[in-house]
């Protein structure tokens, strides 16, 4: 059985084809989670909704408890890293990590930067030996045949590598740079672009990107046949 942590980073909280001002990033993981789940109904979902939940920045307290060793550890130490023990949980458990990550101000979300805080942890998800020869940091996760799927949306269009706004992009860059420092190396990213034009030109980028997620769905599952259209409003 293979497990998804589908997460939504989004601050709106409906689907952009159910609801005027709906989220394109939760339209697109709930296409691919449902799509997956027509063709592999056994297979289980985890849900983390960062966008309206997010979880608690990173603080002093976080910081001394997390490089303290668990068997050193104070009570309110393991209150402090209570929560984010829950989300490395929640990744460990995955096979697959579904994210829905919008483009803020050229970056991710804040929400979405507390959960990477969090889950990007000395001793969990990667680790540090000051003594060991050669590189002091090593991914944990390296050998756990994680894979991500980053589904973003842009207001503008052109972010794309080697496009006109390319290097104005720090949403993908800088989450396969942390997914990848604790082991997560296969990240597929599809995006929406032309939100903030709100024409036939963003129309079709959402075709697009739905047609992109049938074909990596396929592809990341070889078993599956036909994957069906997703569900669109009438």
């Amino acid at each position: 059985m293979t497990t998804l942590l589908h997460l939504d980073a989004s601050a709106r909280s409906g689907h952009s084809d159910r609801q005027p001002h709906g989220s394109h990033t939760r339209r697109l993981t709930h296409c691919f989670v449902q799509q997956w789940l027509q063709q592999r109904p056994g297979d289980r979902v985890s849900v983390r909704d960062v966008g309206l939940h997010p979880p608690s920045p990173v603080s002093g307290e976080w910081i001394h408890a997390a490089f303290t060793a668990p068997a050193s550890r104070a009570d309110w130490m393991h209150q402090a890293l209570a929560e984010s023990d829950t989300l490395v949980d929640e990744i460990l458990a995955a096979d697959i990590l579904v994210l829905g990550v919008p483009m803020y101000n050229f970056n991710v979300p804040a929400q979405f930067k507390s959960w990477i805080d969090n889950i990007v942890r000395v001793g969990r998800t990667f680790g540090f030996d000051r003594q060991r020869q050669g590189e002091p940091y090593w991914p944990m996760l390296q050998d756990a045949g994680k894979r991500a799927v980053v589904l973003s949306s842009r207001g503008d269009h052109g972010y794309g590598a080697g496009q006109r706004i390319a290097a104005m992009n720090h949403v993908e860059p800088s989450i396969r740079s942390a997914l990848s420092y604790i082991g997560i190396n296969e990240v597929h990213s599809i995006a929406v672009e032309y939100d903030e034009f709100g024409d036939e030109r963003l129309a079709a980028s959402i075709v697009a990107a739905e047609a992109e997620i049938a074909s990596l769905v396929r592809r990341m599952s070889k078993e599956l046949g036909q994957i069906p259209a997703c569900r669109r409003a009438a």
